[in-house]
């Protein structure tokens, strides 16, 4: 990511004890005492300095995500406004037989339509049209979201600056285009080891999921780097958030996109 920002000692000092948690999977502390309270821009150059080290270390983007965008899990963390983060090759777990545990801290689920991307979202208007016009076709998603903040004690600015409390996620196999259903009108189940834990709509999502992605298209490209084609977009939580421990199996139904599964390694054993 791109910014203008400058990497104050506050800002490398933030990145530096989030790089630690993730690196001994111990929580820090929060962090919001290391730049303005309430300075978002503030936060996502803590964002591009850990994504800056990430990428020196090999890491590729692939895409976003969007955080904080359903009302629900608003509430359950204590912010008012959405944000985004980076999604790195890596933490793509879709094809592995179970999701890594160990590479987790205090993990939760949520249930999302993923966009794959055909064309740049980078230079122009960013009509609501021209970006449901960059879209291949989309999937079921769960997204896997994790804090290296001790017990989720988070404002807007510390989950930010910890690349809007991402994780690892895993997407479904059905696709569907634009043109076979409505984001707005997807219906959502999530259960835990067979037990429903979160229920939602695609109009959970600012609305729209569609609504969610215009709006990332114009903060990214504000930021310096815009969405380009083949990455993908996880729009946002369309209910609650659930804890996902080691061992636990999530499935989510999004109609008509069809299930996705997420099984959890025992930690002991990943």
């Amino acid at each position: 990511m791109n910014t203008s920002r400058v990497a104050t000692p506050g800002i490398r000092q933030a990145a530096e004890l989030l790089a630690q948690a993730s690196e001994s999977g111990c929580p820090t502390a929060s962090i919001r005492d290391l730049i303005p309270a309430g300075d978002v821009p503030g936060a996502y150059a803590v964002q591009a300095e850990g994504t800056r080290r990430r990428l020196a270390s090999g890491a590729r983007i692939v895409g976003r995500k969007i955080g904080l965008t359903a009302p629900a899990v608003q509430r359950q963390v204590g912010v008012d406004q959405p944000d985004f983060g980076v999604l790195f090759d890596d933490m793509d777990v879709s094809s592995l037989p179970a999701v890594p545990s160990d590479r987790l801290l205090q993990p939760k689920a949520e249930a999302e339509v993923a966009f794959v991307l055909g064309a740049d979202l980078a230079d122009g208007e960013l009509s609501l049209e021209r970006v449901r016009a960059a879209v291949d076709y989309a999937v079921a998603a769960i997204e896997i979201v994790d804090s290296r903040i001790a017990d989720w004690d988070i404002t807007i600015t510390d989950t930010i600056a910890d690349n809007a409390s991402s994780g690892l996620y895993v997407l479904g196999r059905d696709r569907l285009t634009l043109a076979e259903f409505q984001p707005r009108a997807v219906t959502m189940r999530m259960f835990a080891d067979d037990v429903l834990v979160s229920e939602g709509a695609g109009a959970a999502c600012l609305g729209d999921p569609l609504l969610a992605l215009a709006w990332l298209a114009d903060a990214a490209r504000a930021y310096g780097d815009p969405l380009r084609a083949g990455q993908v977009v996880l729009s946002g939580a369309l209910g609650p958030m659930a804890p996902a421990p080691p061992g636990a199996r999530i499935r989510a139904e999004i109609e008509p996109l069809g299930s996705v599964d997420a099984v959890f390694s025992p930690k002991e054993f990943s």
